[in-house]
């Protein structure tokens, strides 16, 4: 089986395999939120991935919601990534910088000076509690922004799309997935908006275009992708009306030739269970770019998924975090490591489980 294997262009920019590095927020930027040596190696050792997504790095103050994570708003945040981007490029590798907003799902410890935090709606996540720099506490009822500081959170998309480039990143991410600011927007459950960004599919669209439009001045569009998540569950997220909704989002993002459409299929992060989920056949059939599944992929269903058509590259999330040398396991049919701890996984703990699995020798991976 060779579909993985084989080179691919996005847009102008060739990468060398199918095979994506999904974005994982692993919480080692510190309380600095700049990225760091530690990170660099981390993203280094994988760079013979076709193509790296970055962890969700924050657009602003007020989008932060997860401690440890990194930023991408200050000159320190973008000196920070530059340590990282040197280190893919020196081993030929490709890296897109993933764009956060982290909307209700955040809480007032996090930015005390700018008070609650914002989403479309003023409607409360239904979970227990979030981590938050205090430790846990119960979720807030979020405050609904207002149609200015819509367009100033579009502004903050942008200015973080120029650090971006400052940085040396080969294009961006815009995370519209997993109940963060955009989702919360184009989703008719946590959207009950009544102007023009609520109400109608084409409404609670209109934030995500806009901020698709406002990154693309930046960036050319064949260097911006787009993340959705329409059967996850994670955040209490899931509408009734998802595959209308979704259908028409992948069906008008061809008006911006994109570099792709990274789409969650898979349902290993929750199911919303409102109707039959959505696979990736359906957005082939709207969508016209490059498609990214992603969730709880195999070898062998990427490989089987690439052959069908149904997508043209496939991200892994978990086997990445103990096999930094995936792409070369794969390639040459070798055992995994055993997974990492999930307490590993995103805690500020420094090198353990983080950049300290064993690899094979030949691989790109230098220890």
């Amino acid at each position: 089986m060779t579909e993985l294997f084989n080179k691919l262009k996005i847009g102008d920019l060739e990468i060398n395999n199918r095979m994506v590095l999904a974005p994982m927020t692993r919480a080692r930027a510190g309380e600095s939120r700049v990225a760091n040596d530690l990170m660099a190696e981390y993203y280094a050792q994988r760079a013979d991935t076709g193509l790296i997504i970055s962890e969700a790095s924050s657009i602003s103050e007020q989008a932060l919601g997860w401690n440890n994570s990194p930023g991408i708003y200050t000159d320190e945040h973008v000196k920070g990534w530059e340590k990282v981007t040197k280190a893919i490029h020196e081993k030929d590798g490709k890296i897109f910088l993933q764009l956060w907003h982290y909307g209700r799902a955040s809480h007032t410890s996090f930015h005390p000076e700018l008070g609650l935090a914002v989403a479309p709606s003023a409607i409360k996540i239904n979970e227990e509690y979030i981590h938050t720099p205090e430790g846990k506490q119960a979720h807030e009822t979020p405050r609904a922004l207002e149609i200015d500081e819509i367009k100033t959170t579009i502004e903050d998309y942008k200015n973080a799309a120029k650090r971006a480039k400052e940085a040396g990143f080969d294009g961006v991410e815009i995370h519209g997935a997993n109940g963060y600011l955009i989702d919360t927007f184009l989703q008719s459950y946590t959207n009950k908006r009544e102007d023009e960004y609520g109400g109608s599919i084409e409404n609670r669209s209109r934030f995500l275009f806009e901020v698709v439009e406002a990154v693309t001045e930046v960036w050319d569009s064949s260097r911006v992708g787009v993340r959705i998540s329409p059967n996850g569950a994670f955040n209490d997220m899931g509408s009734k009306d998802f595959r209308e909704q979704f259908l028409y989002i992948a069906k008008e993002l061809n008006k911006y030739n994109l570099a792709y459409l990274h789409v969650m299929d898979g349902l290993g992060f929750g199911f919303h269970e409102l109707g039959e989920p959505m696979i990736l056949s359906e957005f082939k059939e709207v969508y016209n770019g490059l498609i990214i599944g992603n969730v709880g992929y195999t070898k062998d269903s990427a490989e089987e998924t690439i052959k069908a058509g149904n997508a043209d590259m496939i991200a892994f999330g978990r086997p990445f975090i103990s096999n930094p040398d995936l792409v070369y396991r794969f390639k040459n049919n070798l055992e995994l490591n055993v997974d990492a701890e999930i307490s590993d996984w995103y805690s500020d703990i420094g090198a353990r489980g983080y950049t300290d699995f064993p690899v094979y020798g030949e691989s790109l991976v230098k220890k």
